[in-house]
């Protein structure tokens, strides 16, 4: 068999991130590799005392404008992409005076961070890394000879290797870290060209990419036979991704869906002007509440479906409190997750050691502009993230009665509440909480239906007269296509309506309101979540 490891004789280091890079650099030295560099990283090296060798003195070509040209060379890259084994190649390195570069250590200019701490276009520009990605892509093309490492994560695996092998690599390494390599500069080539096109407010660019940084492999995906993995996006935004977990079992691929879900849905309450809760099961809220407290608001939240509720998602939009924490642990959770929490909360959930506490550090701007996407066969649906937010709608009064001002204030509940319901979604809600949710029906009128039962369920199970949908108002997050789907909530007993409008029956609907005395405004905003 022919032998695939290759012996390092020659390293090239240019990093950004200089984590870990003394101490690689002298277990390179002490294995005889001569060590090569650029600018900072060299800087560096030397400064440790260890012999390093600069690349200028590798070209024959000063660093130049800025550094911005300084390994665009041939006796760099025909150092990287000569294959050793071709008797051609190797005559050109004779006749070129090009040395072999056996392994090439690169991190690329920190083009994420930079734009994540908002700088300035130019700043931005200026991090845009060219050599990197050249010399990356050129060694890993050539991994049979060149072993390519990207990030000091992996600065051990080459140590171990080296010491394993008399000082060699192996091609079962080689390879991995140049897949690690492509799917690297493929996603900082993504961060790079989506903000190009924000820039240019290019809406549907000629081609669109995405990528991610892997956060865990997953046991499995929403079923058993399905593999799964948790990738973090450059935008860095509130939620689970960020996310600190302070106990519990590893997340599942569920587990992250839904409490995305959850915590989406509470950052539509501003935690100064109110406690809330949202309590999510397979990935729809089955209680959402407001209250002068968040064990006030979770209370409320769990009455509206205490029987969806067991093994759900609790979040919350204010640090996570003792009082709140005992009475969410009364109940089988599968996860809390707040911007952050009490030490004495912590060491009441910590009393369930299953149960995941997660803590994000903030909340989600549900104004913040951004993307999503979905897959289809053979294609990526990408679009604009649903920052719509009721308060800056303007609402129009429909019927001859306008709601009261608590009618009013219970409509732009139950509205927030809607957009982060599948579709098709009918809300009921009383005093600031959800009493009925009809969620992901093909027909409205049948979300009404299903909602205005689970509310009287309820009402059983709390030994009520009546079930909380009487008096209550309703949101739906499309228009009623036909006053049915509307006098459905009616008949359970709801006093007002809030929905987008916009239907060629809004009349019928309009004069079907008017005859009950139901208040009715219009959002024009449509909440569709499929």
């Amino acid at each position: 068999m022919t032998d695939t490891t290759r012996r390092v004789s020659r390293a090239l280091l240019s990093v950004s991130d200089k984590t870990g890079l003394i101490e690689f650099a002298k277990a390179l030295a002490a294995r005889g590799v001569e060590l090569v560099s650029t600018g900072g990283t060299a800087k560096a090296i030397a400064a440790a005392n260890l012999k390093v060798r600069d690349v200028s003195e590798l070209t024959g070509f000063p660093e130049m404008m800025d550094g911005r040209v300084k390994t665009l060379h041939p006796k760099v890259h025909g150092g990287l992409l000569a294959i050793r084994s071709n008797k051609e190649h190797l005559a050109a390195m004779k006749a070129h005076g090009i040395a072999p570069i056996d392994l090439l250590v690169v991190n690329l200019y920190p083009f994420e961070a930079t734009v994540e701490k908002g700088a300035g276009f130019e700043e931005c520009i200026e991090n845009i890394d060219i050599g990197g990605p050249a010399m990356i892509r050129a060694a890993a093309k050539n991994n049979d000879d060149v072993a390519v490492v990207v990030e000091p994560d992996d600065y051990q695996a080459i140590i171990d290797d080296l010491a394993a092998n008399n000082g060699a690599t192996t091609l079962l390494l080689r390879r991995r870290l140049a897949a690690k390599a492509y799917a690297r500069t493929a996603a900082y080539d993504a961060a790079i060209s989506n903000w190009f096109a924000a820039q240019n407010l290019t809406d549907a660019p000629d081609f669109r990419a995405f990528g991610g940084r892997l956060i865990q492999s997953l046991r499995y995906g929403e079923n058993p036979h399905q593999n799964a993995a948790f990738y973090a996006t450059p935008e860095k935004r509130p939620g689970v991704s960020t996310a600190r977990q302070l106990q519990g079992k590893e997340l599942s691929y569920n587990n992250i869906n839904d409490t995305d879900a959850a915590y989406e849905c509470i950052g539509e309450f501003d935690p100064n002007r109110t406690a809330a809760c949202v309590i999510v099961k397979h990935a729809n809220p089955c209680g959402v509440a407001e209250g002068p407290d968040l064990v006030s608001a979770y209370r409320k939240a769990l009455a509206c479906d205490s029987t969806s509720a067991f093994g759900g998602i609790v979040a919350v939009n204010c640090v996570l409190d003792a009082d709140a924490a005992r009475a969410i642990t009364e109940i089988f959770t599968e996860v809390i997750i707040a911007p952050d929490a009490t030490e004495e909360a912590i060491a009441i959930v910590a009393a369930r050691k299953n149960l995941r506490l997660l803590l994000a550090g903030g909340l989600p701007d549900p104004r913040a502009i951004g993307l999503t996407a979905k897959t289809v066969a053979g294609g990526l649906l990408v679009q604009s993230r649903d920052n719509a937010v009721v308060d800056d709608m303007t609402l129009k009064v429909a019927t001859k009665r306008s709601p009261t001002d608590a009618e009013m204030r219970d409509l732009k509940f139950a509205f927030r509440v809607a957009k982060h319901v599948k579709s098709n979604t009918i809300i009921y809600a009383k005093d600031l909480a959800t009493v009925g949710i009809g969620a992901g029906q093909m027909s409205r009128v049948d979300s009404a239906r299903i909602a205005a039962r689970k509310a009287l369920d309820a009402a059983r199970e709390l030994k009520l007269a009546e079930p909380l949908t009487k008096g209550s108002v309703v949101a739906s997050d499309a228009f009623f296509p036909f006053a049915d789907g509307m006098l459905a909530c009616i008949e359970a007993g709801a006093t007002a309506v809030i929905q987008p409008g916009g239907s060629v029956r809004d009349d019928e609907v309009i004069k079907a309101a008017d005859e009950h005395g139901i208040a009715m405004v219009f959002t024009g905003t449509r909440h569709f979540r499929h």
